[in-house]
């Protein structure tokens, strides 16, 4: 498949999660429901260092960076929705970049074995930032309507 297709998902995934999270505020950027879990600040950080982190590890030859304790760490850190979606929006563009710049034969090679779609062929990670995405979308909805908002549907104008 070519690398404008997986393109298309990358962008189109980010355009669902950008109209499910229109409904925020800078303000809300440390909103958590309970303590110790993510902000919505955060939870932006965490997609976007995920779209980064796979894409990471379908190209590199060792594989998935699986320091889970360092990458939870820089989530934690990021404090702003804005700073949190300027580094989504780069990370997004990265991919896409990475992507385009590879042959469908490379696209089709497979990940280093490991633990993390080991084997798989290196596009099927566009599948997973897709999945992933969906899911924190999915998350950032009910933070939303905790705060009393009313998130749009992110398919679309309806």
């Amino acid at each position: 498949m070519p690398a404008n297709v997986h393109v298309k998902v990358l962008k189109q995934s980010l355009q669902f999660f950008g109209r499910t999270c229109s409904v925020f505020q800078e303000t809300d950027s440390r909103y958590a429901p309970t303590p110790g879990q993510f902000s919505a600040a955060q939870h932006v950080a965490h997609v976007a260092q995920t779209v980064d982190w796979f894409i990471e590890g379908a190209f590199r030859p060792a594989g998935f960076d699986l320091d889970f304790a360092a990458h939870h760490a820089a989530v934690r850190r990021v404090e702003s929705l804005a700073e949190a979606f300027a580094w989504l929006a780069r990370s997004v563009d990265a991919a896409a970049a990475e992507l385009e710049s590879r042959s469908e034969a490379d696209l089709a090679a497979p990940i280093a074995a490991g633990p993390v779609m080991g084997g798989e062929p290196r596009a099927a990670v566009v599948g997973a930032i897709a999945d992933h995405m969906a899911h924190h979308r999915g998350a950032l909805s009910v933070y939303a309507r905790l705060l009393g908002y009313a998130p749009p549907i992110p398919y679309g104008d309806a």
